[in-house]
């Protein structure tokens, strides 16, 4: 450490080093199930192809690129980092707003395939990456998440925790690292107006930029030590309401805990939309089309901001449309993934749904945004009755968690909608499971390459 008082990113180097419980690591290998269900879900998408497509001609190497085959940590990360996030299904962070999975673990995952670690290494690594990032990214405020996307920004400190802890960087190094993957990190909000996945390629190149971090750290490579707070760093650069005391603030346990699940195929901002509206159709049997006169939604203004979308004309924008989310269950039931394919889009009766919906926001969600995430819901019917149902939080928070079976059954589905087996698929997610208490990582990388099967 430097002479003077520790700048944050050495600090936050000294709290990530600390030891890895087994509970945590239990927690991550959950995670770990969840972010492959979601990537391998993806694999329909045109992007999954796209990529496989560029990361096809380059050399073979030690790390799995799922769809592709062994590839350099790098390439395999080009399509791992950017497929997690593809079906609006990773998981999420509230209060620092973004999603660690999806570029943390690939990273953990590369790494300990191309080095040799052990389960235990890897899943250490899983923490110690959500950990700076939800440090790093709670810290970054409000202010910053209006034009740039979190999960790049802090997500590239979490691609270096990651990648420097199975390499075995002390504190020093770690800081570097940590430095040099905040110095050119970030993306840009622009392409949520326009349909492009480009917010995929973010997370590609947050945990790309973190791993190269680290190995240049391991290799000796200094980083700037003050790139959060300094006069130039990050939170000067891109934020207005930065809370830097959040980088080091004292935890009850590691922050991977705090980390919440996505059940549905849609952005997190609609879940407490489309909870709510769940618990109106309890109420009632099953209703016909003709029975609405109107659904009314009122939540934070936030979700309105990324959501309020009256009419998606395709799939990217259907899971952005706090419209088609409510309406899609009033018309179908269940959420499904297939509620946001054209088809469904375009469906006359979804289409007429739709048009009976109406967003507005909720001050008192505002205010507890983004701590907790909700919404109401009252739907009114031709028979004069009037559907009430309230969500402070959305199923999957750590107020309302999602169960292991319904874990473990989304990551199944996920694959097999994806085109996995049912009998590879099964057969990933038990040395997934395993992982905690397993001596070998060897029977994941198996798995994974017998997916085809």
């Amino acid at each position: 450490m430097t002479a003077q008082a520790p700048s944050l990113t050495e600090a936050l180097a000294v709290q990530l080093l600390r030891p890895v419980d087994a509970a945590a690591r239990r927690r991550a290998a959950a995670l770990v199930a969840d972010w492959l269900g979601c990537a391998l879900g993806a694999q329909r998408s045109p992007l999954a192809m796209q990529l496989a497509g560029v990361v096809a001609t380059l050399p073979a190497g030690q790390a799995t690129a799922l769809g592709v085959g062994r590839r350099d940590p790098a390439s395999a990360l080009l399509v791992n980092a950017a497929l997690g996030n593809v079906l609006e299904m990773d998981d999420v962070h509230r209060s620092a707003i973004l999603h660690p999975g999806p570029v943390v673990i690939p990273v953990a995952l590369a790494v300990a395939e191309s080095t040799g670690a052990n389960p235990q290494q890897f899943l250490d690594a899983v923490v110690r990456g959500y950990e700076a990032t939800i440090r790093v990214g709670r810290a970054l405020g409000r202010g910053h998440y209006r034009y740039w996307h979190p999960t790049s920004t802090a997500g590239a400190f979490g691609a270096a925790a990651a990648a420097g802890s199975i390499l075995g960087l002390d504190v020093e190094p770690l800081a570097d690292a940590l430095g040099t993957a905040g110095s050119r990190t970030g993306g840009l909000w622009q392409m949520r107006h326009e349909p492009v996945p480009t917010k995929s390629i973010h997370n590609a190149e947050a945990a790309r930029s973190g791993l190269l971090a680290a190995q240049l750290a391991a290799a000796g490579l200094r980083g700037p030590r003050k790139i959060l707070e300094g006069e130039q760093g990050l939170f000067a650069a891109t934020t207005s309401d930065a809370q830097p005391d959040l980088v080091l603030a004292e935890a009850a346990d590691w922050l991977i805990h705090t980390t919440s699940l996505k059940p549905w195929s849609a952005c997190r901002h609609a879940h407490p939309a489309i909870d709510a509206m769940r618990d109106a159709m309890r109420q009632v049997g099953t209703l016909a089309a003709d029975d609405f006169v109107s659904i009314d939604v009122s939540t934070y203004a936030e979700a309105l901001r990324f959501c309020d979308r009256p009419e998606p004309a395709s799939e990217f924008e259907a899971k952005f449309s706090l419209q088609h989310a409510v309406a899609a269950i009033a018309c179908l039931g269940r959420p499904q993934l297939s509620h946001y394919l054209p088809e469904t889009i375009g469906d006359a009766h979804v289409r007429a749904m739709r048009a009976r919906v109406t967003v507005r926001e909720d001050a008192a969600a505002s205010e507890r945004f983004p701590e907790h995430y909700g919404a109401t819901v009252i739907v009114a019917l031709a028979d004069g009755r009037r559907l009430h149902a309230s969500r402070i939080d959305a199923w999957g928070d750590p107020e309302c968690p999602m169960p292991d079976a319904a874990i473990a059954s989304k990551a199944l589905a996920l694959a097999q909608w994806g085109g996995v087996s049912k009998v590879a698929a099964s057969h990933l997610f038990e040395a997934v499971g395993r992982l905690p208490t397993a001596f070998s990582m060897e029977p994941l990388p198996a798995a994974l390459a017998g997916l085809a099967g």
